[in-house]
């Protein structure tokens, strides 16, 4: 049974740091292709970052510079590092393994004073 799932999200205060961590089980995970997504309220589901199963990155212009995607393959786990947090950053995070369609159930990142 594929699963995914997501732990390290909360309340943080603007500029400030998490890191999210996504564990996958049930399938080949140093093979397959990760993604973080988001989707604030109202808005849709959006690619955060993107590492594939050589560790190569990308990002969305809205995170650049401010978010780092890694993966441990040793411990099955894809971490998002998000510094220099704003609010419009707010949003549930999804964990993804593209090449199987798989989604993690999502955690709640708030960003606010």
């Amino acid at each position: 049974q594929v699963q995914l799932v997501e732990s390290g999200g909360g309340l943080v205060q603007p500029g400030g740091s998490l890191r999210l961590s996504c564990v996958g089980s049930g399938f080949a995970f140093d093979r397959f292709t990760m993604r973080w997504y988001r989707q604030a309220p109202g808005k849709e589901r959006e690619m955060v970052a993107h590492i594939n199963s050589d560790g190569i990155t990308d990002y969305a212009d809205s995170v650049k510079g401010r978010f780092t995607i890694s993966r441990s393959n040793a411990k099955n786990t894809v971490y998002l590092q998000m510094n220099s947090l704003k609010p419009e950053d707010t949003a549930v995070y999804y964990c993804y393994a593209w090449s199987g369609g798989y989604w993690g159930q999502g955690i709640q990142v708030t960003v606010s004073s």
